[in-house]
């Protein structure tokens, strides 16, 4: 026997008649934080220290940022994760924090000081990062306090930053150690430039965007051949020699340092070999041959501008061309531009149009379709530019990372992203890490004054200058910082402690789980992986769990410009965290990009409301007598064969669920505990309860309500790591067995085989197969018209004898249920003694309902309409089988579930097409 005991919180008949998150959960949250349950070593917690730990490291919002549906999103499948593993009794460990977000930040700050009337430059870098440090003082707290409101039970006592002392020192000592590897290497490169923003950028900050340009042909003159027979650069017919190239960047023509063709071009083949006069900066530059040009685009002399576009750099590499950058930091032309220095690009490009009319060599100028890179924050045009910068090399770290998937160390989830993955790190280049910021990690790199590079790890830099030993009085360190993906990438590692030995670091590295976005696999997960290989020489985490974007009700990513875009926190307001939670879990899937709409969120309260009308019903409705002590649990005499059944439909549930939380097919659990919920218990288990709640047996009484509340514990259980609120509101209210702790945040995991003990099958099935009955006669009833209140005669033909057994208990119930006076028979002949009756063919038996006046041409109707759709779901379920991806790749659960479905739709299209005969 197990023991219940009465929840302490508050009794049945305080349970308020609607749930209303907006009190409940904030005080829910606030009972969590005082027992001090987030931490795997908290005074509440009450984890089994000797099973493995499951660990995430929160992706790091940004700081200056705000709580989005991709915020709550990530963060609600993190916490129901991190929520499963700790009701396992696993030692869990969930930190968060946040990011500094560098460019981002000072983006945000220069608008503010901008109000003020100050900028950067006349604050100065001192003042300027003081400055900064009060901001971050300001706005730090906000986002972790909006992840509170969607119930995250993260360890707050362990929150990180990225710019914090531990952070720091992580960052020094990693890119000392890539240093000495010789991975860490200063160079003159050509590299992402925002002119707007006045800094460096990486790939993922700059925007792809396709726009409508011009493509411009410009006739270049050829210089004349020394002893030719023409002069000045004449042709033998008297007019000047001249090359057509075309250029979407008329302004770049400033820096060209060649003009190429293809070897294989006839058109050219000639030329190849002589000189070319650049216009407006008179620079004599060669005429070459090249592979990479494309002979189709344009006119197929394409000009080589190496200082501004990296297909021209290698081609000047292959060439040993000079490299000429005609821009200053903002975008303006500098002095190499002649008489067009000072202007912007813009500018400049429409004076040199105009003049190349003038000049006459503007052959032509057509609409061209381009994709220009700008920059995510500012939306300035990004420029390619030569610019000297610290890189990292990243191809052995990146060979690491590939061998620990390859080897399964870590696995990627869903698996087709591998191949993204590898694909991505096999042409990998390498790392621009330079920023010319001022918020962020600076680089630990100093120069003395004979040009010597000394690296530290030391927070107050090194001693002298490791080459020639200058004093550090005589040593500048480098202005640039780092880019904010570096320190990113040291995340898992540097949040517990790394480079020292910290227990934390022993015991909860490396990660179990890290999840984010796929959009980020490149930027973030690689570079973490690459980094944790190197560095640590293991792998981060064990898996990467890959989740897509929150798209509106017609698949159209969410923006404020678009005017689609929903704030988390008003939804929260409104319907709730656990709303707002399980609608987001619910239509979810690793990798899958979903819809959420209006529909959804309130699909989400009702769902939550009726899981709460249930537990006040059942709290409600606990039998008189019945004593407020421990409660013998389950009452095995006294089970009726609809307590089996449920009892089975829970074990079930249990089942299924886990297996879908443990292939984090967490949208399919979230159906699943919706289904058992919503359909089995409150639809069917709650109304067959309510017949034997009424009987005057006590114990009959006893036993059923025994079992309402002993399927309402393992639900709510299932469901906490979703919907966390609600559950636990309701199951401080429930009879638990004794020794579970006050909170369900920390009461054990339901298990599947316990819960297979409890229910006999075969008065289970029964109850299922009269439940098909009745199901079968309601939608018979609702489609043949007939009024929902009228009691009908009905025939019913039990084949099934599991069925025919629990017909005999619950006789009463199923007339109640399905609305008719019906009679057995044991001869399927003796149906048809109700002519023109209306038919229902279920799995386990057969009725025939009297059809009250109702049109028997609506019935042939009917039965047409179902054959359809049975043989349509048919099709599709077998179709759906005979794929192999679905069979090897679905949660086992799925694939059961399809093949049990396809042996009832055989049977189930062989009765219709016989009735139809009939």
């Amino acid at each position: 026997m197990n023991e219940q005991q009465p929840g302490t919180d508050s009794d049945a008949t305080e349970m308020p008649k609607a749930y209303r998150p907006a009190e409940i959960e904030p005080r829910v949250y606030a009972r969590w934080l005082a027992a001090d349950v987030f931490a795997p070593d908290g005074v509440g917690s009450r984890a089994d220290q000797t099973k493995p730990p499951f660990v995430i490291i929160q992706p790091p919002p940004n700081v200056t940022g705000a709580l989005h549906l991709g915020h709550a999103a990530r963060g609600t499948v993190e916490d129901l994760m991190t929520r499963r593993a700790r009701m396992q009794c696993r030692p869990t460990l969930w930190l968060p924090g946040v990011d500094h977000a560098s460019i981002a930040a000072q983006y945000v700050l220069d608008s503010v000081i901008a109000a003020e009337g100050e900028t950067r430059q006349s604050l100065g870098r001192k003042r300027y990062l003081e400055r900064m440090w009060r901001f971050m003082e300001e706005t730090r707290s906000v986002i972790s306090d909006q992840h509170r409101r969607l119930g995250l039970s993260a360890d707050w006592s362990r929150e990180r930053f990225t710019m914090d002392d531990g952070s720091a020192q992580a960052v020094r000592t990693s890119f000392k150690q890539l240093h000495d590897d010789g991975l860490a290497y200063r160079a003159e490169k050509l590299i992402n430039w925002c002119p707007g923003c006045q800094t460096s950028l990486s790939d993922l900050e700059v925007i792809a965007t396709p726009e409508t340009g011009t493509l411009w042909s410009v006739r270049y003159h050829l210089v004349p051949e020394a002893g030719a027979g023409a002069t000045s650069g004449e042709a033998a017919s008297g007019d000047p020699e001249t090359i057509t190239v075309a250029t979407t960047r008329p302004e770049t023509i400033l820096g060209d340092t060649a003009v190429a063709v293809h070897p294989d071009d006839e058109r050219y083949r000639h030329l190849v070999g002589r000189r070319v006069r650049i216009p407006f900066v008179d620079r004599i530059v060669p005429l070459i041959a090249d592979q990479a040009v494309e002979r189709d685009f344009g006119t197929g002399a394409v000009k080589i501008t190496p200082g501004h576009d990296q297909a021209d750099l290698e081609t000047a590499q292959r060439h040993d061309l000079p490299i000429i950058d005609v821009m200053e930091d903002d975008g303006s032309i500098n002095g190499s531009g002649a008489s067009f220095a000072g202007l912007t690009g813009m500018a400049a490009r429409r004076r040199i149009v105009a003049e190349l009319e003038t000049m006459g060599d503007l052959v032509v100028a057509i609409p061209h379709e381009m994709v220009i890179g700008r920059c995510q924050r500012s939306d300035d045009i990004v420029e390619p530019r030569i610019k000297v910068q610290w890189f990292i090399s990243v191809k052995p770290m990146a060979e690491r990372a590939m061998a620990a998937v390859r080897s399964g160390r870590t696995r990627i989830v869903p698996q087709r992203y591998e191949k993204v993955f590898f694909d991505w790190l096999e042409n990998i280049r390498d790392w621009n890490v330079s920023r010319q910021l001022w918020w962020g990690h600076r680089i630990p790199a100093w120069y003395c004054l004979d040009g010597h590079i000394t690296v530290s790890e030391k927070a107050e830099g090194p001693e002298a200058c490791a080459i020639c030993g200058r004093p550090a009085d005589e040593l500048r360190q480098d202005e640039d910082i780092f880019d904010t993906w570096f320190s990113s990438g040291l995340w898992p590692f540097s949040t517990l402690g790394w480079p020292e030995a910290t227990e934390d670091l022993r015991r909860y590295y490396p990660g179990t789980v890290m999840e984010t976005a796929y959009e980020i696999l490149f930027f973030w997960v690689a570079r973490m992986m690459m980094l944790g290989e190197w560095l640590t020489t293991r792998a981060p985490f064990e898996t990467v769990l890959l989740g897509g974007l929150v798209r509106d009700p017609y698949g159209k990513k969410m923006s404020k410009t678009r005017g689609n875009g929903v704030d988390p926190l008003d939804i929260i307001d409104e319907l709730g965290a656990d709303a707002l939670r399980f609608a987001l879990v619910h239509g979810s899937g690793p990798g899958a990009d979903q819809r959420l709409g209006r529909s959804q969120l309130e699909g989400a309260r009702n769902f939550g409301n009726k899981l709460w009308n249930a537990a006040r019903f059942v709290l409600g409705s606990r039998p008189e007598g019945m004593p407020d002590g421990p409660l013998d649990l389950p009452v095995g005499g006294h089970l009726g064969p609809a307590e089996h059944w449920i009892l089975a439909r829970c074990a079930r549930t249990v089942e299924d669920v886990e297996e879908a939380y443990t292939t984090f097919a967490f949208g399919e659990a979230a159906r699943l505990l919706h289904d058992a919920i919503w359909n089995e218990y409150c639809d069917w288990y709650l109304e067959l309860a309510k017949v034997r709640l009424a009987e005057e047996d006590p114990a009959r009484k006893a036993a059923t309500w025994a079992v309402l509340t002993w399927v309402l514990d393992r639900y709510v259980r299932l469901l906490h790591p979703i919907m966390p609120h609600l559950t636990e509101e309701i199951w401080g209210r429930l009879p638990r067995l004794p020794g579970e702790p006050d909170l369900l945040m920390v009461a054990r995991w339901p298990d599947a085989g316990r819960e297979k003990a409890l229910a006999d099958e075969a008065q289970a099935r029964g109850v299922a197969g009269l439940i098909g009955l009745v199901s079968g006669i309601r939608n018979a009833r609702a489609e043949a018209g007939i009024e929902a209140g009228a009691w009908l005669p009905a025939l019913l033909h039990i084949i099934d004898p599991d069925t025919l057994a629990a017909y005999g208990t619950l006789a009463s119930a199923v007339e109640r249920l399905a609305r008719v006076r019906p009679q057995l028979v044991s001869d399927r002949i003796e149906l048809e003694q109700l002519e023109g009756a209306l038919t229902v063919l279920g799995s386990h038996g057969e009725a025939r309902i009297s059809r009250g006046g109702s049109d028997p041409a609506r019935e042939r109707e009917r039965l047409s309409k179902e054959l359809v759709e049975a043989e349509r779901m048919l099709a599709e379920t077998g179709s759906r089988l005979a794929d192999r991806r679905f069979v090897e790749r679905a949660p086992v659960v799925v694939v059961e579930g399809a093949r049990e479905r396809l042996t009832y739709l055989v049977e189930r299209v062989e009765r219709l097409r016989a009735r139809l005969r009939a």
